[in-house]
């Protein structure tokens, strides 16, 4: 299986599109990266991510009926394939064996609900 190169902003997408399963369309993929990053991101940004996610075969997209409340627009859902899963396991892996180099005194003192 190649190696698949991931950017920060791409992880938060796949991680996002994993995270809300069926429910995975533009719209609530932003609004989760929004909830957990609390970074304003704008939905032209996740357009473009989830372009190159799909072109890379991370991702496959699927248009849903239309629906009245949305004026006759189908919304677009996204799921993640088993290269996209590959891809961020082994970008997990990477950052856990980062982190395990880090001696423990470097962020002695520091906690989540301190900074």
């Amino acid at each position: 299986m190649q190696d698949i190169r991931l950017g920060a902003f791409e992880e938060m997408v796949l991680l996002s599109i994993a995270a809300l399963l069926d429910q995975a369309y533009s719209v609530s993929i932003r609004d989760e990266i929004r909830k957990v990053s609390d970074r304003n991101v704008k939905l032209g940004m996740v357009h473009s991510v989830l372009n190159r996610l799909e072109k890379k075969g991370l991702i496959t997209s699927h248009l849903a009926e239309a629906t009245k409340k949305r004026g006759g627009r189908r919304k677009r859902y996204f799921q993640i394939t088993h290269s996209g899963k590959v891809a961020l396991l082994q970008t997990r892996n990477q950052r856990e064996q980062l982190w395990n180099t880090i001696p423990d005194f470097v962020f002695k003192g520091l906690s989540y609900d301190r900074l």
